[in-house]
């Protein structure tokens, strides 16, 4: 019964937005984003909430983790679900979120596609050539610098679909750091990978919780060595977190 007021409620809260995007994204770009940019910042906390209110799920960010933040960084975190891009956009409100992710992402999803392509993130054709990928990470990168924004990148490169976290991958991380020239915030996040699919996302929704929390700032890396360092540690922090978390009862902060 839960899950179909669930259903229901979520698709009073993003019917209209799938439907503006998808009217609206063929012939006006400009109003596709400017629909996602009223999304990315008014959905979120409604959604969290809707799913608190009747599901008793529970979201932590850990607002004060934030505060050794400076005014623009890039991020790295693990890798959990798709719906790990709301969690960060209920997490860091206050900025302009831009993510990395695979153009799969970019086709066919309704609501998702047209606002990852109109807000221009950065995706990935899964059988790019290599020197192609560098180059659309580094434009990615020096657009993101230029326009005050906030890029994300997953250094797993996919999702982990049991919690584990898996290895990080340095090249895509290297190309975002040089061409942008930011600090790299590490974050840690817990949750999603129980809400991957239908059936987990039913079977799991009920009590269940989302962790999010900023770990670390590091200056801009200028050389690969302090790159490999960042990840290295990066991971180390990443992995202790979510011992901790999961030590924890599901719902206690």
């Amino acid at each position: 019964m839960l899950s179909i007021i669930t259903f229901f409620g979520l698709a009073f809260l993003l019917l209209p937005i799938t439907i503006g995007l998808a009217v609206t994204y063929p012939f006006s770009k400009k109003t596709a984003r400017r629909i996602s940019e009223y999304c990315v910042k008014k959905m979120p906390p409604k959604v969290f909430g809707l799913l608190e209110k009747v599901n008793g799920f529970k979201f932590f960010g850990y607002d004060e983790s934030k505060a050794k933040l400076p005014a623009q960084y890039m991020i790295i975190c693990n890798h959990q679900s798709l719906f790990d891009i709301p969690a960060f956009m209920r997490f860091m409100p206050e900025v302009d979120l831009r993510f990395i992710a695979k153009d799969t992402l970019g086709k066919g999803i309704p609501m998702v596609s047209p606002m990852l392509k109109s807000q221009e993130h950065c995706l990935i054709p899964r059988n790019v050539r290599p020197l192609e990928s560098v180059k659309l990470i580094s434009d990615f990168g020096k657009r993101s610098k230029e326009q005050n924004l906030i890029p994300v990148l997953f250094p797993e490169g996919t999702r982990s679909r049991d919690g584990e976290l898996g290895k990080f991958y340095s090249a895509g991380f290297r190309t975002l750091a040089e061409a942008s020239g930011l600090d790299v915030a590490v974050c840690a996040l817990d949750g999603g990978w129980k809400f991957a699919g239908l059936k987990g996302l039913i079977k799991n929704m009920h009590k269940g919780s989302y962790r999010l929390e900023v770990l670390k700032v590091y200056p801009a890396p200028k050389t690969k060595e302090e790159c490999t360092l960042i990840l290295e540690e990066g991971k180390e922090l990443i992995q202790k977190k979510l011992d901790e978390w999961r030590k924890k009862p599901l719902l206690e902060r």
